[in-house]
């Protein structure tokens, strides 16, 4: 079988007898039947290995579809029809992903063979495109965090709680060979939380493939008779990936086993909504993840600031300081981490209007919904006042760091200030994300346990008394 560049003018060909088709009209959504399950008898190893992976990780006979980031590529078509195996074995539907970067002429083509690839196999199948001004620098990058946004958005529409990428044992030692060049991109995981937030939250990423080399997918898939496009960027010697690819090209090393989990996880003693409670000896991963969890950010501090913080830690000083839109006050019995109030002023922010009846995220910590029109949310920093004498004796009920913190509703017609709690549908999301960041799931969870925001009780926190 031969295969078309991108471009190609062979690639607009109506197709039979593998698994595109590149015109015709597209199947309606809904369940469609596919080919049999291929993974056995005379199935690669890799095959087995990863479908064992998918087993381990995802739950069976759920109605919720497994989401799946399909570019239409090598990589992630052999996902693609593994995962379909996978799926009709397992009682799940599948749905698949792929994003129009807007960034080559081809890409309504690619979107509309990607199409075809899922329908072929009976997968469901969503578009998303990446519209507005794109960046003069740093597209990869760009392109990297929206396909992220975009895909995580549409999978928790969805009702999807893991999303399936094909990240291979090239594109991990692509990865290295980049880090190594000064690269700050992050390594590839089998089982990670999504990267972007509050898109992201509640999803989990699961790399079936680390251990596969790319040319044995593209082997496996001619054999099944698929097809794949080949993206022109992929060569180009602009893009440091491009690069990565070509410096290790003709290198033929065994796979690359599944790299290492990360730094050990210790240290997390407590979270009470939007306090954190670590011990000073805290693991350099824990210490992160609470202060990005503590701050609402989405980037991690720089490793130079965190390194200075976890040695005045050791020494046993006690401090209060900001990082990354955290405040960290250091005690003799722990290290407390909550949002710094002083940011809301530094930065100017303005209150957020609430739509009713659609769940908000606010400052990256709280997750709001209001059943009526006309309220917006702010910290209560500066508003205390204006509160009920009701609110005003909760939030003093509070420790004292975390008050100036806390959400509060206004609403001007007619004129409202109240203090936001469940009972007005607001719902910290500090310990959910300090879980998925510090490996507290180990497996896709049930479909009610992650309501309102709030991880299963499980191995990462006990109750320990926080500050007052």
């Amino acid at each position: 079988m031969r295969r078309h560049r991108l471009g190609d003018p062979a690639d607009t060909r109506h197709r039979t007898g593998n698994a595109l088709r590149l015109r015709g009209p597209a199947r309606a959504r809904g369940p469609r039947p596919g080919p049999a399950p291929r993974l056995s008898p005379f199935a690669p190893d890799w095959t087995l290995r990863a479908a064992a992976r998918l087993t381990a990780r995802l739950r069976t006979d759920d109605p919720r579809p497994v989401a799946l980031a399909l570019s239409g590529g090598g990589d992630s078509v052999a996902l693609l029809h593994l995962a379909a195996d996978w799926a009709r074995e397992h009682g799940r539907p599948l749905l698949a992903l792929t994003v129009d970067h807007g960034l080559n002429p081809d890409s309504p083509d690619w979107s509309r063979r990607a199409r075809a690839a899922a329908h072929a196999v009976g997968a469901d199948w969503r578009e998303l495109r990446w519209t507005g001004d794109k960046p003069a620098a740093g597209i990869s990058a760009a392109a990297r965090t929206a396909r992220h946004r975009l895909i995580a958005g549409a999978a928790r529409q969805a009702g999807a709680s893991v999303i399936l990428f094909a990240h291979t044992a090239d594109d991990v030692a692509e990865g290295e060979l980049m880090r190594a060049d000064g690269s700050t991109l992050g390594r590839l995981r089998d089982w990670s939380p999504s990267p972007v937030w509050p898109e992201g939250r509640g999803l989990m990423l699961l790399r079936p493939l680390l251990d596969v080399r790319r040319a044995d997918l593209r082997h496996w898939l001619a054999a099944r008779g698929a097809d794949w496009i080949e993206d022109p960027a992929n060569a180009d010697p602009r893009f440091t990936r491009a690069r990565a690819r070509q410096a290790l090209a003709g290198q033929h090393p065994a796979p690359s086993p599944v790299p290492p989990e990360p730094g050990p996880v210790h240290g997390v003693r407590a979270v009470e909504d939007d306090l954190i409670h670590l011990a000073r000896d805290a693991s350099a991963r824990a210490l992160a993840a609470a202060v990005v969890c503590a701050g609402g950010d989405e980037r991690p501090p720089r490793g130079d600031r965190l390194a200075r913080l976890r040695e005045r830690l050791a020494q046993g000083e006690v401090f209060t300081a900001t990082l990354s839109g955290a405040r960290i006050i250091a005690m003799e019995e722990g290290v407390f981490l909550t949002r710094e109030p002083g940011e809301f002023r530094r930065l100017g922010a303005e209150p957020l209007p609430l739509p009713p009846g659609v769940e908000t995220v606010w400052d990256g910590r709280w997750s709001l919904t209001v059943e009526e029109p006309g309220w917006s949310v702010a910290p209560a920093a500066g508003r205390m006042a204006a509160l009920s004498a009701a609110d005003q004796a909760r939030l003093r009920a509070l420790p004292a760091a975390v008050r100036g913190g806390r959400p509060v509703l206004i609403r001007n017609n007619p004129p409202a200030t109240v203090l936001a709690g469940e009972a007005v549908g607001a719902h910290a999301l500090i310990e959910q994300r300090l879980a998925f960041a510090l490996d507290g799931m180990t497996h896709e969870p049930a479909p009610d346990a992650m309501a309102h925001g709030a991880p299963p009780r499980n191995h990462l926190f006990s109750g320990v008394r926080l500050i007052a």
